[in-house]
């Protein structure tokens, strides 16, 4: 066994410290090993909360993403951070190997924006090497991701002031920029939306206001076909699972499986249109925009277009199982759930889950 590897072995069972040097250079100076100035390195691109933000939000925008959805919330001296978008996504096999070193979808190409260089692939292990936990909840080719990110504030501090929203004025040309406000997550969020306008669309808010974005905005996107021949909510793009959800606690598990955790109780308020849902800061804080004023939420508006009360849709459930008896003694058939109802703009569709018998 040479020296070297003697040294490879003794450093990864001893974890010494002293034994992240490649070469004592004399008079004080050493070479490190690659593996400890990645280390290094990671560490000091990260020095806050909003450090992570920017870098998840960037990933986004580099992996073609067009919207782009940001839940944060705060528990004691945790921060916990969600993003979820409609980009490339990411193939199952390499979920885990894009939180290590110099792993990059950018071969060919690199991103230079106001932050720097974005493409040396160290990005995620960076942000991995500063949190409690890092990883993928939920991704697919061409469905898009959900990161989930659980930060130790007391490890990795973040501004103090994380309720004050930033000011926007125009200058001279015209063009929008951040003219006040403490360098908080919100901040972060709008300055990368002034960066990306045009590109990319972020919503940011709590994961509550989150999920009710999602419900609002995909089930302008999402097709009564796709609806109707989507076996599995899993088979759709991320962003627009939420939108398919057949009921309360479909919608719970859906939100849960992209590191948006929420109530039952919360998912039947989103559904009856109870919750404001997220909005683009950017479109929230621009002066001069021309909004709507604000009116009371009206707890019997259903932005689906049709609103069926829970009893009548029970009561139909429970019709659609005795009709199906017939059928289910003739084709040996068992439902294996109560009959799956879904209400749409214009239809609506139902789906039995079923066991067949041998």
């Amino acid at each position: 066994m040479s020296d070297n590897d003697l040294s490879d072995f003794v450093t990864a069972v001893s974890g010494d410290s002293q034994l992240s040097i490649e070469e004592n250079l004399g008079g004080g100076f050493v070479r490190l090993r690659v593996a400890e100035a990645e280390r290094r390195q990671a560490r000091h691109d990260i020095r806050c909360v909003e450090d992570i933000v920017i870098e998840m939000l960037r990933n986004a925008r580099d992996a073609h993403a067009k919207t782009i959805y940001l839940a944060s919330t705060r528990e004691g001296s945790t921060r916990y951070l969600s993003v979820i978008d409609d980009g490339d996504g990411v193939p199952a096999d390499l979920r885990e190997l894009i939180f290590e070193p110099r792993v990059t979808s950018k071969l060919e190409s690199m991103v230079m924006d106001r932050w720097g260089v974005h493409g040396r692939g160290m990005a995620l292990y960076s942000i991995k090497s500063n949190t409690v936990s890092s990883c993928i909840a939920a991704s697919g080719e061409g469905l898009g991701s959900a990161f989930t990110v659980e930060v130790d504030l007391e490890d990795l501090p973040e501004r103090t002031d994380q309720s004050t929203a930033p000011a926007l004025a125009r200058d001279e040309d015209g063009n929008l920029q951040v003219e006040s406000g403490p360098h908080n997550v919100l901040r972060t969020t709008v300055e990368f939306a002034l960066e990306s306008k045009g590109d990319v669309t972020v919503y940011y808010g709590t994961p509550t206001d989150i999920v009710a974005a999602m419900v609002q905005v995909g089930k302008g996107q999402i097709s009564d076909m796709q609806l109707l021949f989507t076996d599995d909510v899993e088979e759709l793009p991320l962003c627009l699972r939420p939108a398919a959800a057949a009921d309360a606690l479909e919608l719970m598990k859906v939100a849960a499986s992209l590191g948006l955790p929420i109530s039952e109780r919360t998912a039947h308020r989103i559904l009856a249109g109870e919750i404001e849902p997220a909005e683009p800061p950017l479109a929230r804080l621009t002066p001069s925009s021309s909004r709507k004023a604000d009116n009371p939420v009206d707890l019997y508006k259903d932005n689906r277009g049709l609103k069926i009360a829970k009893e009548d849709l029970d009561t139909f459930s429970r019709s659609l199982e005795q009709s199906f008896d017939t059928i289910a003694q003739r084709y040996y058939l068992k439902l294996s759930d109560k009959p799956k109802i879904r209400v749409a703009k214009n239809c609506i569709t139902v789906r039995f889950p079923l066991d067949k018998e041998l």
